[in-house]
């Protein structure tokens, strides 16, 4: 007998479910950086996009020039040119393998949609060490010794400012997105291997 190549119903829904949110994530802000001070009891607020910054970027920038931090414009991250398509090439994989309803196709997948959150994240801190670290020796305001690079994720005090750094809507679906295809992948696969069991006893 032989092993069954093709996926579940619910799990090819939800990978083409998965798809279809990918998409909306293009749009949406997937990161958001908050700094919390008592000169600004509301707080200000940095949003991340897959092609945009938004928020009150143009405040924190001008509170980096005090302390030598480089200003945030849009167009200094090549990230925000590749990757809208990115997220789009990632949407059609998602529905090309659900309409392929392929074991093999949605294992590749899996691996692929792991080593880009890897790959987002260790490029996101690097981002966010060198906006931290290399500062202007001729800033107004210098403390020696002090950095002011934001947490990866979580809370950081930074001299009165304090930075929380955690995903948007945008990230949160990313999260999601790769918690439903881990799922699927590894219920997939057990199955296989329970089904090859099966198979080997029998004969």
């Amino acid at each position: 007998m032989k092993t069954n190549y093709k996926m579940s119903p619910l799990h090819r829904f939800l990978i083409g479910l998965c798809g279809v949110a990918l998409v909306a994530v293009i749009f949406l802000p997937i990161w958001r950086i908050e700094l919390d001070a008592a000169q600004y009891p509301e707080g200000l607020e940095l949003q991340i996009y897959s092609n945009k910054l938004a928020g009150e970027v143009e405040i924190i920038n001008g509170l980096n020039h005090y302390i030598g931090m480089k200003t945030l414009h849009a167009d200094d991250f090549i990230e925000f040119t590749v990757l809208p398509y990115l997220i789009a090439l990632f949407a059609a994989g998602f529905l090309l393998v659900a309409a392929l309803n392929s074991k093999k196709a949605l294992y590749i997948l899996f691996f692929a949609f792991l080593l880009f959150g890897v790959v987002a994240m260790v490029d996101f801190y690097i981002w966010e060490y060198n906006y931290g670290h290399n500062l202007d020796p001729n800033a107004p305001i210098k403390v020696p010794g002090m950095s002011y690079q934001p947490p990866l994720i979580g809370y950081k005090q930074l001299l009165n400012f304090g930075a929380y750094s955690i995903p948007d809507v945008g990230g949160w679906i990313f999260v999601l997105v790769g918690v439903i295809v881990a799922y699927c992948s590894m219920q997939e696969w057990r199955k296989s291997k329970n089904t090859k069991l099966v198979n080997d006893e029998k004969r």
